[in-house]
């Protein structure tokens, strides 16, 4: 915002910038602080400092996060008069900024469904595209967007670009399908109006101020416009979702983007985690399950202890807050806490939720489709058993995953969905798993880090080529001498705060994290492998990583036991001064005028 009051004799002009862009000019006063605290450095014979501290105080509320409010004031022989005015006239003009923002947060809490997600992509450039063309979901959907804007770990080429809606898919008449939402960091800081750099706090400070779900009776809800029962003559979920199938060898279609919803038999406590879902038969699909860090299946193992089926439902074509918020893990998550409350928190209301038809269950009622079905206790299925080629499907680390002897089955009881639905899918391996794994992974490590070692850790950013679970690149402020060695502590904080990771690259607050090639130029001039490597054998990582087996490494003694690694990439203190990057002339761009050469 850019606008100028007049009154008073006084003419006052108020800009909104965001933070990071130089303002201007003759700056008085800076009042900033975080959740409530206001510092103000008003200088000696200046009363910015009123005005600083009135206005912060007008917009604390409406800001998340810190904020800074910067004046200054110069009048050639201003009178009381004119000073009571500029205060009058700043305090007004708080008021208009407060509700312009408001207003702008309104805008952006109207995301509340996959179908005003695409709307509001619809205003950026390059993040939304879709296609007429008849396709199959038979390897066709997935082989386009490969090179369309798939992303990470595919095999290239491919590259990031925008999400694609294939509107016309071949035996599914009035359904679509919708690949790649999150496949773009920036795509998802633009759907949670977040900087992209800054998405890793954003879900940090929703995890620790959760709003819990809101649980209707059902009925008149968008999930539930049309609703097929297993029950019913000729019912084949199979004819219902047009699931993709990714690559010609995979083991059958996939549902990747499934909000799965389960509660705890025992404590009533409800959970919502992603998973790998297969369809076997007009009725069944098997889940697969990471060993030992999925809540789903602690509560699966607790139903099957008990004898009986554990209702679940799956909820495909939701806000994207919701699946962002569903990849959280423990510590951040430990066992009974409702990672709902977390997209409640990124949304500033309850998600809802709706009572299923034909279980005792909840659905995400903003859903396009929703499989309400049972974990049956007790029975098991091959994961290929229609195909037999040995495969699953491919996996955010790049490779096609092997297929699971015995996987969980889920009867399914209905399928119900909104008109003209869209089913959201993943490719696999891609920028879309960077962005659902990885940012709560950063999530995750900037919370031990602050509670250990407040204000040394600026950032974190869960790497792509790592799926955003392999490898993490921690950003340390080295800012006393007792400070050296306290970077490998950080390192050791983020393997125990996220147990899949298995790789830390160390830099330092010059470096610019999300380059790979400026941490990779730290790795080349602030880095001695026979000093500043630290291992860390046989621990326990994640199974998918085809190095972590016996086959490859005879030591170890079962699948998923890797030796995780720290690469210290930072200068020892003593030696800051050694390492000083050129200090080039700071310049305003804007006062060049710069064209194509014609």
């Amino acid at each position: 915002m850019d606008f100028t009051m007049t009154g008073h004799g006084v003419s006052v002009q108020f800009k909104v910038l965001r933070m990071g862009t130089d303002c201007l000019g003759h700056i008085g006063a800076i009042a900033f602080g975080d959740r409530g605290e206001c510092l103000s450095n008003a200088r000696e014979g200046h009363r910015e400092g009123v005005v600083t501290e009135l206005i912060y105080r007008e917009l604390e509320s409406v800001v998340s996060g810190g904020l800074a409010v910067l004046a200054g004031i110069h009048v050639d022989g201003i009178t009381k008069e004119q000073i009571t005015g500029v205060v009058a006239l700043c305090e007004e003009g708080a008021h208009r900024i407060a509700a312009g923002l408001r207003k702008k947060k309104e805008e952006i809490r109207m995301i509340e469904d996959l179908r005003s997600a695409l709307e509001e992509l619809k205003k950026y450039e390059n993040q939304i595209a879709c296609t007429d063309t008849e396709v199959d979901s038979y390897a066709e959907v997935a082989g386009i967007y490969r090179y369309i804007g798939a992303g990470g770990t595919v095999k290239r080429p491919t590259k990031e670009g925008p999400a694609l809606l294939f509107r016309n898919i071949k035996g599914f008449p009035d359904k679509q399908v919708l690949i790649g939402l999150l496949a773009s960091r920036k795509r998802v800081g633009c759907l949670l109006d977040c900087p992209p750099d800054k998405l890793g706090f954003l879900l940090k400070d929703a995890a620790a101020n959760p709003i819990m779900p809101e649980f209707t009776a059902g009925g008149d809800v968008p999930c539930q416009e049309e609703i097929h029962y297993a029950s019913e003559e000729g019912f084949d979920i199979r004819k219902l979702l047009p699931a993709p199938q990714n690559t010609e060898e995979d083991a059958g279609p996939y549902i990747t983007m499934g909000m799965c919803y389960a509660s705890d038999p025992v404590t009533g406590e409800g959970d919502v985690t992603i998973h790998r879902l297969c369809l076997q038969s007009a009725d069944e699909m098997t889940m697969f399950f990471t060993p030992g860090v999925r809540h789903l299946d602690a509560f699966r193992e607790k139903a099957e202890r008990e004898g009986v089926n554990l209702p679940i439902s799956i909820s495909i074509g939701v806000d994207p807050a919701i699946e962002i918020a569903s990849c959280f893990e423990p510590p951040t998550t430990p066992l009974g806490f409702n990672e709902l409350s977390i997209a409640g928190a990124l949304r500033k209301k309850p998600v809802r939720m709706a009572k299923c038809r034909t279980i005792d269950e909840y659905a995400i009622a903003n859903a396009e489709f929703v499989i309400e079905g049972e974990l049956v206790a007790g029975k098991r299925m091959r994961e290929d058993i229609n195909t037999n080629t040995g495969k699953a499907m491919p996996e955010f680390p790049g490779y096609t995953g092997h297929v699971s002897g015995e996987l969980p089955v889920i009867k399914i009881k209905a399928v119900t969905h909104r008109k003209n639905p869209i089913i959201q899918t993943c490719i696999g391996p891609s920028e879309e798993h960077v962005s659902m794994a990885g940012i709560p992974t950063e999530a995750s490590i900037l919370t031990m880090e602050e509670k250990a070692l407040a204000g040394r850790v600026k950032n974190v950013y869960a790497h792509r080529s790592g799926g955003g679970k392999y490898m993490a690149v921690i950003q340390f402020a080295k800012q006393v001498p007792s400070d050296e060695g306290r970077q490998r502590q950080a390192a050791l904080i983020a393997l125990t705060a996220f147990p899949e990771l298995k790789h830390v690259i160390l830099v330092d607050e010059d470096v610019d994290i999300f380059d790979s090639d400026d941490v990779l130029w730290a790795l080349n001039t602030r880095y001695q492998g026979d000093v500043d490597t630290i291992t860390i054998p046989g621990v326990r990582c994640h199974p998918l990583d085809p190095t972590e087996g016996p086959e490859y490494n005879p030591m170890l003694k079962d699948r998923g036991i890797s030796c995780k690694t720290i690469f210290d990439c930072t200068v020892p203190y003593g030696l800051k001064d050694r390492f000083q990057r050129s200090k080039f002339k700071e310049v305003n761009m804007e006062d060049y005028e710069i064209r194509p050469l014609v």
